[in-house]
């Protein structure tokens, strides 16, 4: 019973983060750039999306890692970790370029992305 509260709690808080990372500001709309940032969904620029759709999937991994028992605290704490540092790596390319990602920004986001979704599969499946 303690641990069913316990995953619940943590799948909870996970949510939280989840929401307060890329999901939630997926939601927003920018029909310019100037006001686009990393996790915003921006029609007019594919490389942002690109690297945001995937940054969406992993969180959606990771929940569900949580949700099927398949995350220890610690793992979810150490791939959230992974997640936002990937976020804020984002976050200073597109600062550094008006708002944009440009094409090794996004294959360098890319390269970190393929490196967590790594650590995710393999931390799932141990």
């Amino acid at each position: 019973m303690i641990n069913k509260i316990t995953n619940s709690l943590l799948v909870l808080a996970i949510g939280g983060l989840i929401l307060a990372g890329s999901a939630a500001a997926q939601t927003a709309t920018n029909s310019t750039t100037s006001g686009a940032g990393a996790g915003v969904d921006d029609p007019n620029h594919p490389r942002v999306n690109q690297v945001n759709q995937r940054e969406q999937n992993q969180q959606d991994r990771i929940a569900n890692g949580i949700k099927n028992d398949k995350l220890t605290p610690g793992q979810t704490a150490n791939l959230e970790k992974g997640q936002q540092r990937l976020q804020n790596n984002e976050k200073k390319d597109m600062a550094a370029d008006n708002g944009h990602l440009t094409k090794k920004d996004q294959r360098q986001l890319n390269r970190e992305a393929n490196r967590q979704s790594k650590k995710i599969y393999k931390d799932k499946h141990e």
